[in-house]
């Protein structure tokens, strides 16, 4: 069992694995609409219960994490959040979706990314955490620097967002106890 799935609890969230009875309409809803999913590539796919499913049981047996953020005073799902394994390395990649838009810019994300990056360094085992975004993402990069994380490379002209090419940023933050060589 990873230790740092332990930890994931803020005065405001709790982050849990995700469970196949999160698979709900309202989690449907927010994959297939097109302002929660803008910078995501999610946005190139129509999602169903079934595709849902599947996603759910790609993590099972694998070393990767799919967690549900649910808010602690009702105990309603407002996000996920994935953390991508690298073993061999000592290395993760997160990422976040905040689909409940009414939630927006109250600090959840910040908030739950941050429970996850933190538990990551302190006692995952990780060297090294990395996330990234496309540049227009001015969300996600704020929740990135607030957590420490700094910019580490830029993709040029990488992904195409309405027909117009848009660089990837790309942040990461190192175990302190390790050294940047």
């Amino acid at each position: 069992k990873d230790s740092w799935l332990d930890l994931l609890v803020s005065h405001r969230l709790r982050l849990v694995p995700f469970r196949l009875d999160h698979i709900q309409q309202k989690y449907i809803n927010w994959l297939n609409n097109p302002l929660i999913v803008r910078y995501s590539n999610q946005r190139f796919h129509q999602h169903t219960y079934e595709t849902c499913q599947r996603y759910f049981e790609s993590f099972a047996n694998t070393s990767n994490h799919f967690l549900a953020i649910e808010d602690k005073s009702n105990q309603q799902l407002i996000g996920t959040l994935t953390v991508y394994t690298y073993s061999q390395h000592k290395t993760t990649d997160v990422g976040i979706l905040v689909g409940e838009s009414g939630q927006w810019g109250k600090g959840f994300g910040h908030e739950a990314f941050d429970l996850v990056v933190e538990s990551l360094l302190t006692v995952g085992n990780v060297r090294k955490v990395t996330a990234g975004t496309m540049a227009l993402n001015v969300g996600m990069i704020k929740v990135m620097e607030k957590c420490g994380m700094h910019l580490e490379a830029i993709r040029y002209a990488q992904e195409l967002l309405d027909g117009h090419a848009m660089d990837i940023v790309y942040y990461a933050k190192f175990n302190s106890h390790q050294q940047i060589t």
